[in-house]
């Protein structure tokens, strides 16, 4: 994805034929890789314990109906047909769904939420939701806060659990691909062989993470077409060959001729079928790169057939040949002749699927921690051209170290497979309740629609749930446990970050007390521009005045700078920055809210400064001719506030794309928010902005025309005053930048239970000592870093 387009490819109406079937092909390698490679394991995890192979051919032909109409049901018309329509601009994953959801209802637990949000472009809604008929969903919902809270949690356990797929998919695939070489050595050889080969493969995918996707991808998408051609050869052969009349297994009526026979045993073994659908959750959280349309055709004509071909084929090999459990494999249904082809073709696309889940947990992890859900880590953009390719070195490491104990201690498919369905399943189940929250919210259809999607999908995957956790004590625990972990660092973290915000919130500053600083109290301003970063959009925070205390003087130009995540996955450029002032134009204080999205690039420090001083620069041209035709900032605000929250300045959105049209003077009263930028190349442009106001007060959509020939002593003693400010802005920035954080610690109030005691004093605590500083999440150079100590006490 482009950076500059801010939306999804998938947002064009018209795309060419070409173009589609281009991204078809390219969503094979990156898409599909997990689910291509899920008959190496399938039928050998069925039949590792539970179940037994017999002459009847009863067992592998029921197996044969469960995992075609599992690959029919849940992929092919839950995902294709249901899920891929749930995007958030054309973003797909479980934070897409939250999105939608806290868009659309009042939901979200994100602090420093604005009605300037509401604006964005990317802020879309489905369709307008009507008050008189709003959904009873919806408002109990937004009643109880508690549901909120569960919403949240339901959220963050699909997270864990595709992290837990990110670091169990790796193993199992390279794992299962290695093990056909016990085909070609001896007993003895081969148990020493397997390990040593896969944890070799694992060392090097992991290493070679740091040079992106778009590096290691140029191979992904042929590898996977080879192996997607390979596996439906393998599969007619086997099928004309063996047993052609192995289609009449794919009748619902072995399922239960299946289940009759083996009873609770059969049950149980479900849990080595779910594994034909790993990897069907990347369809959706792949989405954003590629189209709907491209990811539907890709599913529908290439790889469901090819999967069925290979299922089928291993079911007809297998039902000539009645081996017992332990030699049950992929590779014995394979030609001798063809053997070692197939085994370098089948670790090529193991890597391919593996690198696929490491992308998407580093993807993930991203977006968690842009929601305030997960300790700040390094994030490296790998790609200039290509939208959220990034690389996390401290979870690259810690994956790799945890794949390769994964594969020591378990040691076989069996007990990794169980772990790995369980984590898909609880996934999938996530993203069935989720969507069912948005075709009610965002789709408006009747609840019985979202019911009857949630029953129907839901009993299936709950089937398919309960079977994995039977294997709890033999590899179902490991996602439990890492999920259980996992879960307690996000949710401490957010809860710690919401507390720190409400203790800022009620202990900032008035901003009279920021105009009376002078001269008179010693105070000084030195040369230079100061970017205060907070959380609060507006009113001055408390380590500021802790600053001015302990240091009693500031900057020429000062900036409170509110870094904010909104839920969209893209802030278009143009539409990133909110400008004003604080306090008089005398001053030279200012605000600025950089807002991003949840997948948005956050950009280096040199770009953000400089490109900082710009948009102040085009908010004060714009400012001064707002004064020319209307009334200056301090009479409105004296007419329209009145309480110490609301006397700074109205916000600008200030943006990069140049107005155009007819010379005109209009305010048009808009009750719909609307999606605009401003660009100030010289003093007499045109500008068109949104000022927004606090909640409550309308929006208005303010059109100015400057005339060449208004040489007024007014307008000529407003742009003396305009170009000192200019230059002072300019004279700061050659001064120097330098950017004020704050430097918290976190302690419970007298009063606290132990249980928050704990989580606050040594959870968060520790978690924010060994994680990233806020200096290195925004990549502020250490020679311009000032940090004010803070004690928050919650």
């Amino acid at each position: 994805m482009d950076l500059d387009n801010g939306k999804c490819r998938n947002n064009s109406k018209k795309e060419s034929w070409k173009t589609i079937l281009l991204l078809a092909y390219q969503s094979l390698g990156v898409v599909y890789g997990d689910l291509s490679i899920s008959p190496l394991y399938v039928y050998k995890s069925t039949f590792a314990a539970d179940i037994q192979h017999s002459q009847t051919n009863e067992e592998i032909f029921g197996v044969l109906s469960f995992v075609f109409w599992t690959l029919t049901l849940i992929p092919l018309f839950k995902y294709v047909f249901v899920v891929l329509r749930a995007d958030d601009n054309g973003e797909g994953g479980t934070f897409a769904l939250y999105s939608l959801i806290c868009r659309h209802a009042k939901v979200g637990l994100l602090p420093n939420r604005q009605v300037a949000d509401e604006a964005l472009s990317t802020y879309k809604l489905e369709q307008p939701p009507q008050k008189k008929n709003s959904s009873r969903v919806k408002l109990l919902l937004e009643k109880y806060k508690a549901l909120h809270t569960a919403l949240l949690i339901l959220v963050l356990l699909g997270t864990c659990m595709v992290i837990g797929d990110g670091l169990l998919t790796p193993a199992i695939s390279v794992f299962s691909a290695v093990s056909g070489l016990e085909l070609s050595m001896s007993k003895e050889h081969h148990q020493y062989a397997v390990i040593p080969i896969t944890c070799f493969i694992l060392v090097c995918l992991f290493a070679l993470q740091h040079y992106g996707t778009h590096r290691l991808g140029s191979f992904f998408a042929p590898v996977v077409l080879m192996w997607l051609l390979c596996i439906s050869a393998l599969g007619l052969f086997n099928i004309i060959y063996w047993n052609p009349q192995v289609y009449k297994a794919l009748s619902p009526y072995y399922m239960f001729k299946f289940l009759k026979k083996t009873k609770i045993s059969g049950w149980m073994s479900l849990g080595g079928i779910l594994l034909c659908i790993t990897g069907s959750e990347a369809m959706f959280a792949d989405l954003g790169h590629f189209s709907y349309a491209a990811i539907q055709i890709a599913f529908t004509f290439l790889v469901y057939p090819a999967l069925i071909l290979a299922y089928m084929g291993q079911a007809a090999y297998l039902s000539r040949h009645h081996h017992p459990s332990h030699t049950i494999s992929f590779y014995v249904s394979v030609p001798e002749c063809v053997r070692w082809p197939v085994l370098v073709i089948a670790i090529l696309a193991s890597v391919v699927g593996s690198q696929a889940i490491i992308s998407g947990t580093f993807s993930i992890i991203n977006q968690s921690q842009s929601l305030g859900c997960f300790p700040r880590v390094k994030v490296v953009h790998t790609s200039d051209k290509i939208h959220g390719q990034i690389y996390i070195p401290e979870i690259n490491w810690m994956l790799m170290i945890l794949c390769i104990a994964v594969t020591i201690g378990f040691r076989d498919t069996k007990h990794m497979g169980n772990a790995s369905g369980l984590a898909v399943m609880t996934v999938m189940l996530v993203t069935t309740c989720l969507t069912s929250l948005v075709i009610i919210l965002c789709w408006h259809k009747p609840p019985i629609i979202a019911i009857t999607f949630l029953l129907f999908f839901g009993s299936i995957e709950l089937l398919y749930f309960s079977a994995s956790l039977t294997k709890f004590r033999e590899g179902a625990w490991l996602p439990i446990l890492l999920a259980l972990f996992l879960m307690t660092i996000m949710f401490v973290w957010h809860y710690a970050t919401i507390k720190k915000y409400e203790y800022d919130l009620h202990n900032k500053v008035s901003l009279e007390w920021l105009l009376a600083l002078g001269p008179s109290l010693g105070i000084a301003r030195v040369p230079g521009i100061g970017l205060v970063f907070t959380d609060l959009t507006s009113g001055i925070p408390a380590n500021f005045s802790r600053f001015v205390t302990n240091l009693p003087a500031f900057h020429r130009i000062l900036v409170f700078v509110c870094v904010k995540s909104v839920p969209v996955p893209y802030v278009p450029p143009a539409e990133r920055y909110l400008v004003g002032r604080v306090g008089p134009p005398a001053h030279r204080s200012y605000r600025c809210i950089v807002r991003y999205g949840y997948r948005d690039v956050h950009q280096d420090v040199d770009s953000f400064e400089s490109e900082l001083v710009d948009r102040l620069a085009d908010f004060i041209r714009y400012d001064w001719h707002r004064k020319q035709g209307t009334k200056s900032c301090d009479e409105d605000d004296d007419a329209s506030r009145s309480n110490e929250s609301s006397s700074e300045c109205r916000l600008a959105v200030i943006g990069t794309v140049a107005f155009s049209g007819p010379p005109a003077f209009e305010i048009e009263e808009s009750t719909q928010p609307t999606s605009v930028s401003i660009e100030f190349p010289t003093v007499e442009s045109m500008t068109d902005v949104i000022e927004m106001e606090p909640v409550g007060v309308a929006e208005r959509r303010v059109r100015f025309a400057i005339e060449d020939d208004s040489e007024t002593d007014v307008q000529t003693d407003m742009g003396v005053q305009l170009q000192e400010e200019l230059e002072d802005l300019y004279t700061a920035q050659q001064s120097g930048t330098a950017f004020i954080l704050g430097h918290s610690h976190v302690r419970a109030k007298q009063g606290s239970s132990l249980l928050k005691r704990v989580a606050i004093g040594f959870g968060y605590n520790f978690l924010r000592r060994n994680c990233r500083g806020p200096d290195v999440a925004l990549k502020v150079p250490p020679v311009s870093l000032l940090e004010v100590g803070m004690v928050y006490v919650v």
